[in-house]
């Protein structure tokens, strides 16, 4: 899966991820640091990225625009060092994966993981 991570998340943390198998880019390190969200959307839809962020506004788009896609995982966990995200997302992707590969909106908190699958629409 390839993912792009959102400015407010630590850089180093796509280095993490790379080293655990996983394709990911941060927006700092591709020139999109203070990039819209819908460009964020975009790239991500584009690439056929996941977006990892801790800004809910992402579900927000996601929800009232009624896109299938991008999928997106929120991380509400403040503070979260590199090391250990990478080691969250790395479980999120091994238990949510299918429901990302089709398009879902993912939370995650300290206690536990919620998915929505997109569209929204209707639902």
């Amino acid at each position: 899966m390839r993912l792009l991570l959102d400015q407010g998340l630590p850089r180093t943390t796509a280095l993490h991820l790379r080293h655990s198998g996983l394709e990911a880019e941060h927006a700092g390190d591709i020139g999109f640091a203070a990039s819209d969200d819908r460009d964020i959307l975009a790239r991500a839809r584009n690439r056929g990225q996941i977006v990892v962020t801790l800004d809910a506004d992402f579900h927000t788009q996601l929800a009232l625009s009624g896109a299938a896609g991008p999928s997106v995982i929120r991380i509400r966990i403040e503070g979260l060092k590199a090391e250990p995200l990478a080691d969250l997302l790395v479980r999120v992707l091994e238990q949510c994966g299918d429901d990302l590969k089709s398009g879902a909106m993912v939370t995650g908190t300290e206690s536990s993981v919620r998915v929505r699958r997109l569209p929204l629409v209707g639902s």
